[in-house]
């Protein structure tokens, strides 16, 4: 009873906290540029959250650390004042773009730097396209192979971006895009397929 109790607590806060953040993006959009200081610890801790999770197997050597990748994200979403956000979900959706964009420039940087070397990898822990015991996948060339997947299923393009580089759950990125959890598991399963025939 005690435990159950504690998981309803756990739900509820988790649910306003996304309620208090699309209540304060639709302020801060309106003009309340108060609403951006009250705003920012929930943004801010969020995607602190998401890009540690995303970066915590990273490969040995790996330069890019979890606060500048917060912080370039941070302030790409901050130029985008011409985003209209529908709500927390949206927000980290594009919040997603922005890391993807960060994650694979970096990659491509490090990569020019290292005449004849290899692309910069980062982990794939959920989808494990090379293999099963591979923990790390090549991030240009699965951003390449993301950009063809696009041209022909861009939902399947848009639900790998969701899942892998915004750490989004199933139901985060059904929401996102308007499918059914089914949809998304779907779309995964086939987009993974596809990934490894490229990338492998």
């Amino acid at each position: 009873m005690r435990i159950s109790s504690y998981s309803n607590k756990l739900m509820g806060n988790e649910f306003n906290n996304s309620q208090q953040i699309t209540a304060l993006l639709h302020e801060w959009k309106s003009g309340r540029k108060n609403a951006f200081d009250e705003l920012f610890p929930f943004i801010y801790d969020e995607l602190r959250r998401r890009a540690s999770s995303y970066l915590r197997n990273e490969r040995s050597g790996h330069t890019l650390q979890t606060t500048a990748l917060v912080n370039e994200a941070y302030m790409k979403l901050l130029d985008k004042v011409e985003v209209d956000y529908e709500d927390r979900n949206h927000f980290f959706a594009i919040a997603a773009q922005a890391m993807r964009r960060i994650l694979v420039d970096h990659a491509r940087a490090k990569k020019s730097k290292k005449r004849g070397g290899k692309n910069e990898n980062l982990p794939l822990e959920e989808a494990r396209f090379i293999s099963k015991t591979e923990k790390s996948i090549d991030l240009v060339a699965l951003d390449d192979a993301l950009n063809e997947l696009a041209e022909f299923d861009e939902r399947q393009a848009k639900v790998v971006e969701l899942k892998y580089f915004g750490g989004m759950t199933n139901d985060e990125t059904a929401e996102v895009l308007n499918i059914s959890n089914v949809t998304v598991r779907r779309d995964w399963n086939m987009a993974k397929a596809w990934l490894y025939q490229q990338i492998a």
